[in-house]
């Protein structure tokens, strides 16, 4: 099944965190926090501003995200939990070092 999100809505997978400390200790799933990292998976054409002109979006499919932690709502898409989130929502996008550098 495919999904598109509408307006300035985004469809994100979340990114599993580490299932052990740096010092080597390994955390039960039940002391796990929900990850506010996550992947972008599809993206709507944009909101529309005062004159109905549609304002992209300005992530993108494939972007590492942060959002907040009450942020969008949890849904489940061919057996995968998703979420699907307002773009104001979203904090930030995760650069990596290589990208970063060039800039």
């Amino acid at each position: 099944m495919a999904f598109r999100p509408l307006g300035d809505r985004v469809l994100v997978r979340r990114v599993e965190e580490e299932e052990k400390t740096r010092g080597g200790i390994i955390i039960p799933d039940t002391a796990k926090e929900k990850p506010q990292e996550g992947e972008v998976i599809a993206v709507g054409p944009g909101a529309r501003d005062e004159t109905g002109k549609i304002q992209p979006l300005d992530v993108k499919v494939g972007d590492r995200i942060l959002f907040g932690k009450w942020s969008g709502t949890e849904v489940k898409l061919n057996g995968e939990d998703l979420l699907i989130m307002k773009e104001s929502d979203i904090l930030g996008v995760l650069e990596s070092d290589a990208a970063a550098k060039a800039a």
